[in-house]
């Protein structure tokens, strides 16, 4: 993977993997994927980071910022570490106008091309809850039968 066409469809790869995250309803596999992926990059020198920006929605109205990694024509957002704080300009606002080229790949072809990058993404499964029987607060507490006068009209 070291000719400029590859490090192009890694890069629709993670561009395609992205896009699918931000609507799957479990996305945690697709992000991992997408951040082993850029990771390998940057540490082989064909992806590079530009910048801080900040978070256009921040969650729980708490500012914070995303690196910003260039790779070939593409433009994604990283979480940040520690010392990009220091090493890196802060750009301020994303820019609104700038946009990704418009690349078609399918999520299966994009998921195998970056598995084969970058390896298998393992994800912690969940345990599974015991499901325990709790006794409701409304649950009649003893089993003698209550007759109301009222329903019996007397």
């Amino acid at each position: 993977m070291k000719n400029k066409h590859s490090i192009r469809q890694l890069a629709i790869a993670i561009y395609t993997v992205n896009r699918h995250a931000k609507t799957a309803p479990d996305n945690k596999q697709l992000y991992a994927l997408k951040k082993m992926a850029i990771d390998k990059l940057l540490s082989l020198g064909t992806a590079e980071k530009i910048g801080l920006h900040f978070v256009d929605n921040p969650k729980f109205s708490k500012q914070h910022s995303t690196v910003l990694v260039r790779c070939d024509e593409f433009l994604f957002h990283t979480i940040p570490e520690k010392e990009d704080f220091n090493s890196l300009p802060h750009l301020g606002q994303q820019d609104p106008t700038s946009r990704n080229p418009q690349e078609r790949m399918s999520l299966k072809t994009a998921r195998e091309l970056l598995t084969n990058y970058v390896g298998p993404v393992h994800q912690k499964v969940p345990a599974k809850k015991k499901t325990t029987l709790k006794k409701s607060i409304h649950s009649i507490q003893s089993t003698q039968s209550f007759r109301s006068s009222y329903l019996d009209g007397k």
